[in-house]
């Protein structure tokens, strides 16, 4: 019996984006997680005595700025080296071959694929073959399965690929291939990479994407870390993922479904942050509030807006004690009352019919006299073109039903004067 560990899409120092905008961003512990989250990795291997470490592509994200990044890798390197643990690596397109331009000398524990074609790496001891490439540029499109070796007779054999297989929402198309193309090898097991969400594509043989080990913004939510696997003496296969994350992504939709008032549905935010806190284990939790469902306080919400904002900061405090971060709030509740097709044809609902006509057509705001080129021009220049996103129309609707809320709101008399 041995176990290895599959990982993937480490990202080492991934570049921050625009972060420090946004209010309150735990700027420092976002920047260096992908760090401490490869540092968990190696604790895992040693602490679970592991035979290997694979590591399928995106080991960095880049070019190095400087030599740091690779420093602290062999730093990590090392400690496997000192514990036995050898470690296989392969290249994807963030840190293909024409794209790392520096380099250090790596310890010798440490296997690099070649880029040129795929190749073969034997673990006698374990009778373990471990068949990978790497990635030689950036944008890789051929099928790179299709030419790797064939199995090695007696051994328990490994592909590692940096690939979108049959392709993901919001991957690139890099080496694309199919299942088939992975089972003709009569491998034991894939050690796929690219795919940041973990997914077992197949359980026989067992061809699986690890995911990324740190989440790095909204879109890579949830638990992240790699599959320790375990082969028994029969050549059975279980695999257990392990979280290494350092701070957790996490959208949070509340179901605020006839909350009557905008206490009650605090009450439903704070409810919501407690359980997502606790499943987070103690990491830092970046969470984006989603507000839905149709309910009488919709118009004191988006009236009170900026309240709203500010009590939910509050209670994000409360909650986690300085260890949970709003990262955005988003209304999208509706009024009940809107449900009703049979629009009057008293003021109030003509207002209504004026804001949707607005929302199907951005074009009626010029017929209606709103330039904001002009207010544009006296912005700030360096948030000039970006605080009035003019050219986004979700953001616009998105304004405009606030707009309507607050108005009727104050027509009616339930909103703030």
């Amino acid at each position: 019996m041995f176990r290895f560990i599959h990982a993937a899409d480490i990202h080492l120092d991934s570049p921050l984006k625009g972060l420090e905008q946004y209010e309150g961003a735990p700027v420092e512990i976002i920047r260096t997680a992908p760090r401490e989250a490869l540092v968990n990795l190696v604790d895992l291997a040693i602490d679970e005595s592991v035979a290997f470490v694979l590591i399928a592509g995106d080991l960095y994200d880049g070019d190095w700025r400087d030599f740091n990044t690779g420093l602290f890798f062999i730093r990590q390197a090392q400690r496997l080296r000192d514990a036995g643990i050898p470690l296989y690596l392969i290249s994807g397109n963030h840190d293909a071959a024409n794209r790392i331009t520096r380099s250090l000398q790596l310890p010798e524990n440490v296997t690099f694929f070649s880029p040129t074609q795929a190749e073969t790496k034997l673990i006698p001891e374990l009778d373990v073959a471990i068949h990978g490439q790497s990635f030689a540029t950036a944008a890789v499109y051929d099928n790179l399965a299709q030419n790797y070796p064939a199995a090695h007779s007696g051994c328990f054999n490994i592909g590692v690929l940096h690939t979108c297989a049959t392709g993901s929402e919001g991957h690139e198309r890099y080496a694309p291939c199919t299942l088939e193309d992975l089972k003709i090898h009569n491998y034991d097991y894939w050690a796929l990479g690219h795919i940041h969400k973990r997914e077992i594509l197949c359980e026989d043989p067992l061809i699986a994407f690890s995911g990324n080990i740190q989440g790095r913004h909204i879109r890579e939510t949830g638990p992240k870390g790699c599959l320790l696997v375990t082969v028994d003496d029969e050549r059975r296969l279980r695999t257990e993922f392990r979280a290494l994350d350092i701070l957790r992504w996490e959208r949070a939709i509340v179901d605020l479904d006839g909350a009557r008032s905008l206490e009650e549905a605090l009450e439903r935010v704070s409810t919501t942050m407690e359980t997502l806190f606790g499943q987070a284990e103690g990491r830092t939790l970046a969470l984006r509030i989603d507000l839905q469902g149709a309910c009488p306080a919709h118009n004191e919400l988006l009236a009170r807006r900026h309240q709203l904002i500010a009590e939910i900061r509050v209670r994000a405090l409360d909650v986690g004690g300085g260890e949970i971060w709003i990262e955005k709030i988003k209304i999208n509740t509706s009024d009940p009352a809107s449900g009703n097709t049979e629009i009057s044809d008293d003021a109030l609902g003509e207002i209504h019919q004026v804001f949707a006509q607005v929302k199907a057509n951005p074009l009626l705001l010029a017929e209606l006299g709103c330039d904001f080129s002009k207010l544009n021009q006296k912005l700030p220049a360096n948030v000039r073109n970006s605080a009035l996103r003019l050219n986004d129309q979700a953001w616009l609707n998105e304004l405009l039903t606030e707009a309507e809320s607050v108005l009727m709101s104050r027509l009616t008399g339930r909103g703030d004067q």
